[in-house]
């Protein structure tokens, strides 16, 4: 049996020897090279370019402009953006396409025999701007003295919101004991890929435009250059080479839709030689989307047994300057306010919000751990106030099957939050009697202050949708083909697009066609992430993949045998797999079923602070989730892994510096993601597969799932230590101590 065998990734050997080809190692017959000229203004009105100067630069072959964009906007859910800004715009867009309202507004592209000429050629390039007002943070946008995106007709920048209108709050709060308030601020996060942006483009032998670069739906990628070209989606052709990591940050569009602009241009020109652009890592962070930051302002009711009788909140996201996928990711944010719990009485307003700094869009989570950090933080103060047991607190509250939510419908079939609760607390009972080792030195060439170090305990849980929700029209597509010699086939080739962004997706996609077909994973040949030879797979996104991927190539193995049962040689099944849909929720009341399935997950820390620096060291975690049926542990593991460190991350040293609209920090020596020495000296991965009564073998989801709780958990940690709530992070030791000064620890 494929299915859970810990089968080694079949791309491990060549992205450990160095030979797997990522988008800026593909060899080139004659390339040129592009420079993405950034516009450098966080919020202004550009008045003229001249590019004579730039073109007149030896080695520069042509520029791309505004001029050269048919269809001059972009938007994943919604078109606010323009491809490149510029003032001689083709005019058909109605987004007005002379604005930047983000440091990072791309504004041309120029191509030369070298990236050395390429980059004096953008050095030359000749801006006037009129600088308009900043709008660098929420408050400031919600005065709405200045409009981000004025031509769009609303009075605000808040552009899009969400309710929620359940029971009586009137009466939730007559019925509370105890009530609980606290302002929330969740910062941004960089995805951090090791690849930074990188891609190829070429007008292939079919006539078709073609870029090779690293993303996370092909298809979408492919409908997005098609449509700022304003060309058919035929006549586009994408494709993934090697992935360098991903986290939501190859979602929306960075070079695809621009190198398909200087392909089509060069190629216009008469010459035919392929164009490549490689991004530094200042650039990569000045130039894509990040995790949102936002603010929520809530007020909880619980009676003296611990039952929540209420829930009041208002949810303020950071969109950025453009909307990406912030309407989506709000959604996910203001359902999960509440978390897994049921709740009688709730009132949510929710809104995205337009600033003039760099987007927000999808990361590990989509807006969960946002909402994860406010409602297990809000839980564990109650625990707090009440005196009682934390877990027991959420025993007391946790959401079963048939049970309505805040959005008056019940979870999908499979819940399993409480069998994922109850492992999490068994793997910790010992904690304060056994504690760890520990040896805390803030400052490695100083020993250890054991009078200033204390030790702390935390929680936090959480779920998680699986697959695109609210309505959204989900689907996977598959094919088989099926070859042998005999009457018995002996090989297969699976067909697939979904993106392998390294958490080992193609290797999965042939363990669960081997299983259906009941031949060795070794038998089975890939052909995966080109527009040219797969239907759509959706997004390597949402916990979705896996999931989805497995109900489409269980199918069309099953089309694929019938064929060769009817004497086909070779033998092709196709299948286009649509799961039953989700719903939008109700715009006035917040009523409706959004999701397809969920996951579950509960994560306890045990830290010790240095109260004397602010110095935290996790010194052990326990992360207990609900994958369902595990299709290969190995990587799993790896998965959930990697995303407790990545929340670490986020909880502790990653602090994005913003300052009116401008990222001063765009380097990874001064924003700071987790290294080797900042794992915890103990992490524990469980999983239950406890199968979900809707995925194919069992399956459900389970690379986001981790990083929800995490910050929650570590902070309650933190109050346990020192008795201090810290409502804000990442828990840098400047802040932990500005924290603890105030509550009179020195």
């Amino acid at each position: 049996m494929s299915i859970g065998a810990r089968t080694k990734r079949f791309d491990g050997p060549s992205k450990v020897d160095g030979t797997a080809l990522y988008p800026g190692d593909i060899p080139l017959d004659n390339p040129l090279h592009a420079k993405v000229v950034f516009s450098n203004r966080p919020h202004a009105r550009m008045v003229s370019m001249d590019t004579s100067s730039a073109s007149a630069v030896p080695g520069v072959v042509t520029i791309v402009t505004a001029a050269d964009v048919p269809m001059n906007e972009y938007g994943l859910t919604m078109f606010d953006q323009p491809v490149l800004v510029g003032v001689d715009g083709t005019g058909r867009s109605a987004v007005p396409s002379d604005i930047s309202r983000w440091e990072a507004d791309q504004i041309a592209v120029v191509i030369a025999e070298s990236i050395e000429a390429a980059v004096a050629g953008a050095e030359a390039l000749v801006v006037a701007w009129e600088d308009l007002p900043i709008v660098p943070d929420i408050d400031a946008a919600l005065t709405g003295d200045t409009l981000v995106h004025g031509y769009n007709g609303k009075p605000t920048n808040v552009f899009y919101d969400y309710k929620i209108r359940r029971g009586n709050m009137a009466e939730g709060w007559a019925a509370a004991d105890v009530v609980v308030e606290a302002t929330y601020e969740m910062p941004h996060q960089e995805h951090a890929y090791l690849q930074p942006e990188a891609a190829v483009s070429y007008i292939d032998d079919e006539g078709r435009v073609t870029v090779k670069i690293a993303g996370q739906w092909i298809h979408e990628d492919r409908e997005q250059i098609a449509h700022a070209l304003d060309i058919p989606d035929d006549e586009v052709r994408v494709i993934y080479p090697a992935i360098g990591g991903a986290f939501g940050g190859r979602e929306d569009m960075t070079l695809q839709i621009v190198m398909a602009l200087a392909a089509r241009k060069v190629h216009a020109l008469g010459i035919d030689r392929p164009v490549r652009s490689v991004w530094n890592r200042e650039e990569s962070i000045l130039g894509h989307h990040k995790r949102h930051r936002a603010r929520v302002v809530t007020k909880w009711g619980a009676t003296f047994d611990g039952k929540i009788v209420a829930v009041d909140a208002d949810v303020y996201m950071d969109a950025g300057a453009y909307n990406y996928t912030s309407n989506k990711v709000l959604g996910n944010f203001h359902v999960a306010i509440a978390g897994p719990y049921a709740v009688p009485h709730v009132r949510i307003d929710s809104m995205a919000i337009y600033t003039t700094t760099v987007p927000g869009g999808a990361f590990r989570g989509f807006g969960a751990p946002q909402a994860g950090f406010v409602c297990e933080s809000q839980i564990n103060k109650i625990a707090d106030a009440l005196g009682l047991d934390p877990y027991e607190v959420r025993r007391r509250n946790l959401l079963g099957e048939g049970d309505p939510t805040i959005t008056a419908r019940p979870l999908p079939i499979g819940i399993t939050m409480e069998q994922v609760l109850e492992e999490c607390a068994t793997r910790t009972d010992t904690w304060r009697e056994s504690a760890a080792e520990r040896d805390v030195r803030p400052f490695a060439s100083l020993p250890p202050s054991d009078s200033a170090v204390r030790t702390g305990t935390g929680i936090g849980i959480g779920f998680k949708n699986v697959g695109f929700s609210f309505g959204f029209p989900e689907r996977c597509e598959a094919t088989i083909e099926l070859g042998g010699d005999s009457d018995e086939y002996d090989s297969a080739t699976v067909f697939h697009a979904g993106a392998d962004v390294g958490q080992g997706a193609h290797t999965v996609f042939a363990q669960m066609a081997a299983d259906a077909l009941g031949l060795p994973v070794e038998a089975v040949g890939r052909e995966m992430s080109d527009t040219a030879t797969s239907g759509d797979s959706g997004s390597a996104s949402a916990s979705r993949l896996t999931w989805m991927a497995g109900h489409a190539i269980g199918e069309a193995a099953a089309v694929a045998q019938k064929a060769w049962g009817d004497g086909d040689r070779p033998a092709r099944g196709h299948y286009r797999y649509e799961p039953p849909s989700s719903e939008m929720i109700d715009p006035d009341t917040g009523e409706g079923a959004p999701f397809i399935t969920c996951g579950y997950v509960a994560e306890a820390v045990q830290l010790a602070i240095d109260v004397e620096t602010g110095h935290i060291e996790i010194l052990r975690m326990v992360c207990v989730t609900d994958a369902g049926r595990v299709v290969n542990p190995l990587l799993a593991e790896g998965q959930i892994e990697g995303a407790v460190i990545q929340a670490l991350g986020y909880t502790l040293t990653e602090r994005l510096v913003v300052h009116d609209g401008r990222i001063t920090n765009p380097r990874l020596s001064g924003y700071l993601i987790p290294g080797v020495a900042d794992i915890p000296r103990d992490l524990e991965v469980v999983n239950l597969e406890l199968p979900d009564p809707q995925g194919p073998w069992g399956i459900r989801g389970i690379a986001e799932m981790p990083m929800i709780p995490c910050a929650p958990a570590v902070i309650a940690a933190v109050h346990d230590a020192t008795g201090v709530w810290i409502d804000e992070f990442p828990l840098t030791p400047d802040l932990v101590r500005k924290h603890l000064r105030a509550a009179g620890i020195t």
